[in-house]
């Protein structure tokens, strides 16, 4: 094999090699836990225990999202940018800050348009209520 050929070949590998160590990592991450889970349902007579048995798994956020707290996050994250741009990088990364600033400061004013706690909506629905 040529020797020139590795280097390239190997680079076109990676992006097979990764995702698929990324998967077969996942894999055996939640075989214990779905391992666990079918044992314990064997010896379960109540079925409304596997859902909650179940629900202990579950490894995602109930709660909604916090679009104010995403805004402020990506806004700083933009202003970042623009001033690594204006100190190091040039107009491209500048023009880059702005735009995720920009993308920030839509997602902050969402988070104030539309309330998404429950308890946010309740009292949104309330204050309608008294007007």
């Amino acid at each position: 094999m040529d020797r020139n050929i590795i280097i390239p070949a190997l680079g076109m590998l990676t992006g097979i090699i990764i995702p698929l160590s990324v998967f077969i990592w996942l894999y055996f991450e939640g075989k214990g836990k779905r391992k666990t889970a079918l044992e314990i349902a064997k010896h379960l007579d109540d079925p409304s225990k596997l859902e909650e048995l179940l629900g202990i798994f579950e490894e995602r956020k109930k709660e909604p999202i916090d679009y104010r707290r995403n805004g402020v996050i990506t806004i700083f994250v933009g202003i970042g940018l623009l001033l690594l741009g204006f100190v190091a990088l040039g107009k491209v990364l500048e023009g880059v800050g702005a735009l995720v600033s920009a993308i920030g400061l839509g997602t902050l004013i969402a988070g104030y348009l539309y309330p998404n706690t429950g308890k946010e909506l309740t009292d949104a629905v309330e204050n309608f209520e008294k007007k």
